[in-house]
């Protein structure tokens, strides 16, 4: 599989603080990862590492929803092609939406179950139909790599098994930050541990049980 991204002893961090030490990371197309770890061990720095390297091939699922909240879902969800039209097209939307991209938008809310909350306020939905529309508009932005950072902590296993699945299933590469390590396993071919800012673990799935992740979130 060819590298999309390689990592050489880079560090990261945010306010002067390090947060990612000496990481060395190849990531492969077609790969589903996990990124994995303690709440502070560098998950979302790493994400947010990659993504500046290849940004413009990602579709990004941001930690918070971070939908508009005085818009629609419809409106949110056709963010993830915002930069692919023109100005005049995308104010044109605002106010009186394409009937293809309506059309467009409602098959990718059927992929998450949202369908019925098409024109929907977001900032009416709960926590859990945020986070699926955040998902709808990495969908519907269609980049073949998503890194999605939590995309499915407000979710039910089985909801959340669910929309990572499609994830997977819509995208060619998957790097995901995931607390829930039954799913982790389910979902990811390769999952990667951080533990204060450094790499502690890099394995195929398929080599590890649950009971092997345990003790990096333990204590």
């Amino acid at each position: 599989m060819p590298s999309l991204v390689e990592l050489r002893r880079a560090s990261a961090g945010y306010a002067g603080r390090a947060v990612l030490h000496d990481i060395d990371l190849t990531i492969r197309a077609g790969e589903r990862i996990a990124v994995m770890g303690r709440s502070g061990a560098g998950k979302s720095t790493l994400l947010n590492l990659l993504y500046d390297r290849i940004t413009d091939r990602v579709a990004l699922i941001p930690q918070a929803a971070a939908l508009v909240k005085t818009l629609s879902v419809y409106h949110n969800v056709y963010m993830g092609r915002l930069d692919r039209h023109a100005t005049w097209y995308n104010v044109r939307n605002l106010v009186w939406p394409a009937r293809d991209d309506i059309a467009e938008i409602e098959r990718t809310l059927g992929l998450v179950g949202m369908t019925e909350k098409l024109f929907a306020r977001a900032g009416a939905l709960s926590g859990g139909q945020q986070q699926r529309t955040s998902v709808a508009r990495a969908l519907y932005n269609g980049r073949s790599i998503v890194i999605g950072d939590e995309p499915v902590s407000a979710l039910d296993r089985v909801q959340a098994t669910e929309i990572l699945g499609k994830l997977c299933a819509h995208s060619e590469t998957a790097i995901l930050a995931l607390h829930d390590v039954p799913l982790a396993l389910a979902h990811a071919d390769r999952v990667i541990v951080l533990e204060d800012g450094r790499i502690v673990l890099d394995a195929p799935a398929r080599s590890l049980r649950a009971a092997d992740l345990v003790p990096y979130y333990g204590g």
